[in-house]
């Protein structure tokens, strides 16, 4: 099992940059794949970035690529979503997840393990 705790959100402009954070408890950090996902108000929760068990292969939605990048780093426990030139259709809680497949999957319902989330709100 395995916690995972959000932080970083805030709000911003149009064109601006943050950096999620999602910090993992636990020794098994490195025995799952990782995801982020977010949902804005009125919308299904949809999927932003994935990032594999072993940090090598990464995806990301058509909508985030080339903006987001998503990172892991084993000793921190921890994964990282850095957001660059931000939108205002960006604006939604982001979720962190924790997935037991080594590649991590697009599907929100495969993931076992989920943070709180973190709200990014991005102005015109």
């Amino acid at each position: 099992q395995v916690q995972l705790v959000e932080s970083g959100g805030g709000l911003v402009q149009a064109g601006d940059s943050l950096r999620l954070s999602c910090a993992a408890s636990g020794r098994t950090f490195g025995t799952y794949a990782m995801g982020w996902f977010r949902q804005a108000p009125g919308k299904e929760r949809e999927f932003v970035a994935t990032i594999s068990r072993s940090g090598g292969v990464t995806y990301y939605a058509d909508s985030v690529k080339g903006r987001f990048t998503i990172s892991r780093d084993f000793a921190k426990n921890t994964v990282y979503l850095q957001m660059n030139s931000l939108k205002p259709e960006d604006t939604a809680v982001y979720y962190c997840a924790a997935d037991t497949s080594s590649w991590g999957r697009f599907n929100e319902y495969e993931y076992s393990y989920w943070g709180q989330g973190t709200q990014v709100t991005v102005s015109s």
